[in-house]
């Protein structure tokens, strides 16, 4: 009962929070005390696809014990899957009155457009691509990584490579993706243009129905048999595989799951930021992101949404009135959190709840029976 009042509270303050901000923006003047600005519409919609981020960490460590320091990856490259499809969309409204090739690749050279850009003319194909590069990339590191039984800090360190990588591939000129500029100067999307008012409140729109989506996928998962024996593997693997249960084949499933849902949100990113950059890659994000999820508090989903928004709210502040000061903040809340909150924020709250309230113990379920011994 209390888990289903979390998440319909969660669901009202993200639908309900986006809806309230839509109307203040779209539907009062730009004079009024309640009017809200277009800027703060889209910094709402960049913390809500952040939020996807962290909802995607939180399901790989929260439940299957699986530290991720490379997620920001999966992020990124569902972004740049929007943005060459965003490129596609200007035409020969560049710069260069090029219809075929972006203005990059005709800065740089390029006689024709490479074969990987083919199809994404097309919204679907981009859409399809921001879902599927992740799962194909997240689907052969996994296959490898779980297989050899790489676990704990070790994994980390090569999911922070991973990005790495990635983002030292994506800085060359010659992959064909703007080098370390990457894309920007965006015009529209579906033939709306996104300098438009409307178009933003629709995104964020769009983004919290997203994220509210996925945030009932990731519980349904969660709650599920399948949760069950993530959770068993999270907290005694050995015992688990003892069992009879392959631990590597549900990690490798939910380490997919995980980057879909990151890809996704990096789709929905960039055309509310207005540009992607090899710079989504760095490690540093990957990071961050995983401080949202403990702030939040690790194993809850909704505890991911609230850390990745407030952090993300306090680094808004914070580089604005103290810029050089930002990193050692977030340093010292991962510290604080770490040693005060050890369950973070919703940790907290559940602990308030807790106080003078009778302790009741469920009997554990069949299911939970059969997995735990």
């Amino acid at each position: 009962m209390r888990s289903d009042r979390l998440t319909a509270v969660t669901l009202g303050c993200v639908l309900g929070g986006a809806v309230l901000l839509a109307v203040l923006n779209l539907a009062t003047p730009a004079a009024s005390t309640a009017h809200v600005s277009t800027f703060v519409v889209s910094l709402v919609g960049k913390y809500l696809c952040y939020a996807m981020l962290a909802l995607a960490i939180d399901l790989v460590w929260g439940y299957a014990g699986i530290l991720t320091l490379g997620h920001a990856a999966f992020f990124a490259l569902g972004g740049y899957a929007m943005g060459m499809y965003l490129m596609r969309e200007i035409g020969a409204r560049g710069v260069y009155a090029d219809a075929n090739l972006p203005d990059f690749m005709v800065f740089l050279g390029w006689k024709q457009l490479p074969w990987y850009w083919y199809g994404f003319d097309h919204f679907w194909f981009a859409i399809v691509m921001a879902m599927l590069v992740p799962a194909v990339l997240a689907a052969a590191f996994g296959w490898f990584a779980f297989r050899s039984r790489v676990s704990g800090v070790y994994l980390s360190i090569i999911t922070q490579a991973l990005t790495y990588a990635l983002m030292l591939a994506f800085f060359r000129n010659d992959m064909g993706f703007g080098g370390n500029n990457g894309m920007t100067d965006f015009k529209d999307i579906l033939g709306v243009p996104l300098n438009q008012q409307s178009t933003s409140a629709g995104l964020m729109l769009i983004t919290a129905v997203v994220l509210s989506a996925a945030f009932l996928l990731a519980r349904a998962v969660t709650r599920s048999r399948f949760g069950k024996v993530l959770v068993a593997v999270r907290d005694a693997e050995a015992r688990t595989r003892f069992l009879g249960y392959r631990p590597e084949s549900y990690k490798l499933v939910v380490w997919v799951l995980s980057a879909i849902i990151a890809g996704i949100g990096g789709a929905l990113y960039v055309p509310q930021v207005g540009i992607i950059n090899p710079s989504e890659f760095a490690p540093g994000n990957s990071i961050e992101a995983v401080i949202w999820v403990a702030v939040g508090g690790r194993g809850t989903l909704a505890g991911a949404i609230l850390g990745a928004v407030l952090v993300n709210l306090s680094k808004t502040w914070f580089t604005s009135a103290l810029p050089s000061l930002w990193l050692f903040g977030l340093g010292a809340l991962f510290i604080l959190v770490t040693v005060f909150l050890p369950r973070g924020l919703m940790g907290l709250f559940r602990a308030r709840q807790r106080v003078g309230a009778p302790e009741v113990v469920p009997a554990p379920s069949p299911v939970t029976r059969e997995v735990v011994g």
